[in-house]
């Protein structure tokens, strides 16, 4: 892909869940960092250089592709404890502003929407970077977005927690999200 300053027009963009990455951390008995991510991701990003207005994205996750690489703790992610994806199958993230207008690859720039994990939504605020844009070798254009942000877990209904003897708890209330994003321009 090469480093192209991204279009001045409305351009909307369809999520290539193949190449985009929706990954999270958080803290296990306090002292460790443990990673994982959810593999089924779709929606569209609308880019506008020069109207960040007109910018926006609406995405889709499936609650039930979190995978941290160790099956039972993935069960218990899946349950009624965490996820509830029997009940609440999918994550949403829809922006409402962006404050900037990025141009060229390297540009920082603000997404504010509304998080939904298991029917609560939340106001989050992404620390996007516009990747960059270029042709594949099948002519396709390609955009691509990098973001950041943290959550408090309990402020979606992520409530489950065990106490432990030295004192502290399992599982962090802090999430850290991290995302990776490349899209293909929509017909």
């Amino acid at each position: 892909m090469t480093t192209a300053a991204i279009p001045t027009t409305s351009t909307t963009w369809t999520i290539d869940p193949t190449h985009s990455l929706v990954e999270f951390s958080t803290k296990h008995m306090m002292i460790t960092t443990v990673k994982g991510r959810f593999t089924e991701v779709k929606g569209t990003i609308t880019t506008n250089a020069e109207n960040p207005a007109q910018a926006g994205a609406d995405v889709t996750i499936a609650a039930g592709s979190i995978t941290t690489g160790t099956d039972p703790r993935d069960e218990h992610l899946r349950s009624a404890d965490f996820f509830d994806v029997e009940k609440y199958p999918t994550l949403a993230f829809r922006a409402k502003s962006v404050e900037g207008a990025p141009k060229t690859p390297g540009d920082e720039f603000v997404v504010v929407g509304d998080l939904t994990i298991r029917d609560v939504t939340k106001e989050v605020k992404l620390n996007a970077t516009y990747e960059g844009a270029g042709k594949d070798p099948w002519g396709n254009e390609k955009v691509s977005f990098s973001a950041t942000t943290k959550i408090d877990r309990r402020e979606f209904g992520l409530t489950w927690n065990a106490a432990l003897e030295t004192g502290g708890v399992l599982v962090a209330n802090d999430i850290k999200i991290s995302l990776e994003v490349q899209a293909v321009k929509a017909a």
